[in-house]
C-alpha cells in the first residue's frame, strides 16, 4: 500500500473541511443560498489580499487573472514594463505580446531578485510606461522579489504595478494597500489551499482609471462586468460554485489562524526545509531573497533530476516538483505553503534522503532530518 503525498508548489493539499465542503449537493448560483456564501468569501479574500478593495472571482486558472490585468488594463501599443526572473516572470511578456503591448523586459539571472533601482531607471528612462507587471513569488526558482520596495518606486509615477502573487498569497506577506501595490492577481491551487479552477484579481482606484480608458477587446474578463455583478453580490457569468463554497471554507481556516501566524508558520518550514537540504550538501539555487513559499535546490553533480523526482514519486508517493525550462533536470523545487505541516516536511525530505543514497549520493545518512528538526525545536 502506497500513500500519496503532495509537497509540489500548486497544486497544494487540501485540509480534510474544504474536500468535504466540495461533497455537498449542487445548488444554484442565482440565488440568495449562494449568493450568502460569495459575500462571505469576497469579505474573505479582502481579508487575505489585505485590501479594501474589491477583489473579482473570475473561473479561470491563475493565468487567467493574469490577462484579466493584461487585457483591463492596458491597450494595443501601450508601453508596459515587465520583470521577467523566471518561467511566470516570462508568462507576464507573453500575455503582452499576445495583446500587442509593447513590453519592455527587465531580465532578471534566475534565481536572482529585480533590483528596485533598475525598475526605477527604466521608469524614468520611458514616461510612457503604463504598468509595471512583476511577480511575488517566482516559483521556477525560489524567489521572492521584494514588492514593497518595488511598490515604493512606481506609486512615484503614472504608472500601476500589477503583482502576480499566484504562488505567494497565503504564504508571503503582501500588503496590498499599505505597499501601494496597484493589482494582485491570484489562484485557487497554492496557499489558499484549494483544486486549481478559480483565479482572483483586486484593482486600486489608480488601476481602475485604466480600466476605463482600455481600449482592448475584451469579454469574459471584462473587469467592468465583473464590477457591476459583484456590487449586486453576484457573478457576470456562470460561477465555480463548488470551488466558491470550498474558497469559502478554506478563508475560514485561515482567518481562524490569523495571517501573522500563518506567515510564521510558512517561514519556519522553508527555514527547516532549507536547512535540511544544506545539511546534505545540496546548494539552493536561490541563496539570497529564498521564497517561504517554496525551496529550489540544485541537484547534485552526476545525478538524474529527472528520475529522482520520479522516483520519489511513482516509487514512495512522495511528489515534488523538478526545474522547468532551462531548469529541467538540474533543480528540485519542495513546497512548503499552504496546508502543510511539520510532519509533511521530515517525511519529504527523508523521503528525498531515501532516494538520494539509492542514487548513489554520499552523505550523512539521516543529517536532513535532524538539521529539519532543529528548526524546528527553535520555532
Amino acid at each position: 500500500m502506497k500513500k500519496e503525498y503532495l509537497l509540489t508548489p500548486g497544486p497544494t493539499p487540501l485540509p480534510p473541511q474544504v474536500s468535504l465542503a466540495m461533497a455537498k449537493p449542487i445548488i444554484h448560483h442565482r440565488t440568495p443560498q449562494f449568493q450568502e456564501i460569495l459575500k462571505e468569501a469576497s469579505a474573505g479574500l479582502k481579508w487575505a489580499f489585505q485590501t479594501a478593495n474589491d477583489v473579482f472571482i473570475i473561473s479561470a486558472s491563475g493565468t487567467g487573472a493574469m490577462e484579466a490585468a493584461v487585457v483591463n488594463l492596458l491597450s494595443c501599443g501601450d508601453a508596459a514594463l515587465v520583470v521577467q526572473g523566471g518561467k511566470f516572470g516570462e508568462r507576464w511578456t507573453e500575455l503582452c505580446k499576445a495583446y500587442g503591448i509593447k513590453a519592455e523586459v527587465v531580465d532578471v539571472e534566475w534565481g536572482k531578485a529585480v533590483s528596485p533601482e533598475e525598475i526605477a531607471k527604466r521608469l524614468k528612462a520611458n514616461p510612457q510606461i503604463k504598468a509595471v507587471f512583476a511577480t511575488l513569488c517566482e516559483t521556477s526558482t525560489g524567489v521572492d522579489n521584494d514588492i514593497q520596495a518595488i511598490a515604493a518606486v512606481v506609486k512615484q509615477t503614472p504608472a500601476v504595478l500589477a503583482v502576480d502573487a499566484i504562488s505567494g498569497l497565503g504564504a508571503v506577506d503582501l500588503k496590498t494597500d499599505a505597499w501601494g501595490v496597484d493589482v494582485v492577481v491570484a489562484g485557487s491551487q497554492k496557499g489558499l489551499m484549494l483544486p486549481p479552477g478559480l483565479g482572483f484579481i483586486s484593482l486600486s482606484a489608480k488601476a481602475w482609471k485604466l480600466v476605463e480608458e482600455s481600449k482592448t477587446g475584451r469579454y469574459y474578463l471584462d473587469l467592468r462586468k465583473a464590477k457591476k455583478a459583484l456590487d449586486k453580490n453576484d457573478t457576470p457569468f456562470t460561477s465555480g460554485i463548488t470551488l466558491i463554497i470550498a474558497l469559502n471554507e478554506a478563508l475560514k481556516l485561515m482567518q481562524a489562524d490569523g495571517l501573522e501566524n500563518i506567515f510564521k508558520r510558512h517561514r519556519v518550514m522553508a527555514d527547516a526545509t532549507r536547512a535540511a537540504v544544506k545539511a546534505l550538501g545540496m546548494e539552493l539555487f536561490a541563496p539570497t531573497a529564498a521564497s517561504d513559499g517554496v525551496t529550489a535546490a540544485k541537484v547534485p553533480a552526476g545525478l538524474d533530476g529527472e528520475k529522482l523526482v520520479k522516483t520519489m514519486r511513482d516509487t514512495y508517493g512522495v511528489t515534488i516538483a523538478g526545474g522547468q525550462e532551462e531548469l529541467k533536470g538540474k533543480v528540485i523545487r519542495i513546497a512548503h505553503m499552504g496546508y502543510i505541516a511539520e510532519s509533511d516536511i521530515i517525511l519529504g525530505i527523508t523521503c528525498l534522503e531515501k532516494v538520494l543514497a539509492q542514487m548513489g549520493y554520499k552523505f550523512n545518512l539521516g543529517a536532513g532530518v535532524k538539521a529539519a528538526e532543529e528548526v524546528f525545536l527553535k520555532g
